[in-house]
């Protein structure tokens, strides 16, 4: 379905592919089929994100990269893919992130026609 393809775009990076601003969001893909998980933590106060790297065998294969969300007292299930061609800006951001606290890329969910959808902050990330 198109309306859950995800959304974000390359040219809100600047050539390091940091993000341009701190308003830079990108909606991930996927996430109909998740619709009781994302049900069950939209009240939650505080999403983090929790994305693994991808293997040398899932680089090969150029396999989704799927997010979960970390709320404090548990780790979600799978709640969307990263979106097709966005998946750099992602890793590097989450590179950047590494050696901070709070290594964790902010999210919210919103409800958009009638569906939750996931949201990451990626301006937050800088």
């Amino acid at each position: 379905m198109a309306s859950d393809s995800g959304s974000g775009k390359l040219a809100d990076y600047k050539y390091d592919l940091r993000p341009a601003n701190k308003r830079v969001t990108m909606t991930l893909a996927d996430s109909d089929p998740y619709q009781d998980e994302l049900a069950s933590l939209v009240d939650e106060e505080e999403l983090l994100t929790f994305i693994n790297a991808r293997t040398i065998e899932e680089e090969r294969v150029d396999a989704p990269m799927p997010v979960r969300f970390f709320t404090g007292r548990r780790m979600s299930g799978i709640v969307g893919f990263v979106p097709r061609g966005l998946e750099p800006a992602v890793i590097e951001a989450l590179t950047r992130l590494e050696g901070r606290s709070n290594n964790r890329i902010p999210a919210t969910i919103i409800k958009k026609g009638g569906r939750f959808r996931v949201v990451l902050q990626m301006g937050q990330t800088l």
